[in-house]
């Protein structure tokens, strides 16, 4: 459970990170992307441990307002599924049809970006 929320929460912070103030991006960052404990964002910005949780906790039901209302995750999922499903059924059906294959790398590569 604690790996598919800190999966989550990276997603989200990737996509909606740019819509956070300068200390929830901060903060963020060093808790999820530096796994810094709680304690040692306290001491790198002089707050109370009970700051950085209540900060977290707060930027962590924004981004799950941003992606409830804005669908980008979700999106990018749904997607990224439907073009791992449309590569596996022309692998299957057509692999010998070199344009095609070409054709689908192309897709698959812009949807990883």
């Amino acid at each position: 459970m604690e790996i598919e929320k800190n999966y989550r929460m990276n997603s989200l912070f990737e996509f909606y990170g740019p819509l956070l103030t300068d200390k929830q991006h901060a903060y963020l960052a060093l808790y999820y992307g530096d796994d810094y404990s709680l304690g040692e964002i306290a001491t790198e910005f002089n707050v109370s441990r009970q700051a950085v949780y209540d900060n977290i906790r707060r930027t962590e039901a924004s981004l799950e307002e941003y992606e409830k209302k804005l669908h980008l995750f979700a999106n990018y999922q749904a997607q990224n599924e439907a073009v791992d499903t449309l590569v596996s059924y022309a692998r299957t059906h057509y692999p010998n049809d070199k344009a095609l294959s070409t054709l689908l790398e192309r897709v698959a590569d812009q949807t990883a970006k």
